[in-house]
């Protein structure tokens, strides 16, 4: 490949979103906060329900936050029209649905698949696509090139819906739930191509699961829990958050000593803080 796009920054912040429900507003994400380096590798872990796809949709511009404000580059989303937020899905953010099926032809070839998902990218005129053929075989795909996706096993036919994604060389990769419904040897294939992804292309990528083996594979994990960020894991460490309004989301296992409505001390020393249960006035 001539060109490798790199990635892109992407800022999100104090971002609230709420959407109506049998006549009610439900708060799906409650202030948000993040920030992701061009060309790193995130992974948004949470169960189902915590605002993780919301999130994601909201960096594809496939939604308008209530509140708050999500960068990609130097675009704020909210102040594109959808004219502009086209432009920008068909040559910088790239959008993998968790369904194989709304994402790919089945009855075209895997390089078909690229070549079609291209077509937006050369409208809007930004830079060269690469061969199709070309990118198949830059990440390990170089075999089924020929074939046509219904013919594929569900875990390779992700694969190229993952390759399909950045035909267009976009500089943000989102990917929900990529590895849903797969078996553990598919799933880690998936993982290691958008690893390859990153490594070949540059390409900042955003993943949302609920498997904390698959984001275990990321340096970076975001802890999605009641709209908010709850934690970090970088390297396999964890990491509480501090959001915008000065919370802290504890970890379970703190949670279960120290439940909601606990009152704790916060006792400040050289090397940082410690919160221990209040038992009363001081003597």
């Amino acid at each position: 490949m001539s060109e490798v796009p790199g990635g892109v920054d992407v800022h999100v912040v104090g971002v609230v979103h709420l959407y109506e429900h049998e006549g009610a507003d439900i708060v799906a994400l409650r202030g948000v906060d993040l920030d992701i380096a061009a060309g790193e590798m995130v992974a948004l872990l949470g169960p189902s329900g915590m605002g993780k796809s919301t999130l994601l949709r909201l960096l594809a511009g496939l939604m308008r936050p209530s509140a708050g404000q999500v960068w990609v580059g130097e675009a704020e989303l909210s102040r594109l029209s959808q004219h502009q937020l086209q432009q920008l899905r068909a040559s910088e953010v790239s959008y993998v649905l968790q369904e194989t099926g709304a994402n790919l032809l089945p009855f075209a070839t895997a390089a078909q698949n690229v070549w079609f998902a291209q077509q937006g990218g050369r409208r809007a005129r930004r830079r060269p696509t690469p061969d199709p053929v070309e990118l198949l075989g830059l990440l390990g795909l170089h075999e089924v090139a020929h074939r046509r996706v219904a013919e594929l096993p569900r875990g390779v036919q992700q694969q190229v819906a993952l390759a399909a994604g950045v035909g267009s060389s976009p500089r943000l990769l989102l990917a929900d739930e990529p590895t849903s419904q797969l078996e553990s040897g598919a799933s880690a294939q998936v993982v290691s191509l958008l690893r390859s992804i990153n490594a070949q292309l540059g390409t900042t990528v955003v993943l949302v699961t609920h498997d904390p083996a698959v984001a275990g594979a990321f340096a970076r994990t975001v802890i999605i829990r009641d709209g908010r960020v709850g934690a970090e894991g970088r390297r396999g460490e964890q990491f509480a958050v501090i959001d915008g309004s000065g919370s802290v989301q504890l970890p379970p296992d703190v949670l279960e000593r120290f439940p909601p409505m606990t009152r704790l001390r916060v006792v400040r020393h050289e090397e940082g803080i410690d919160l221990r249960l209040d038992d009363g006035p001081e003597p």
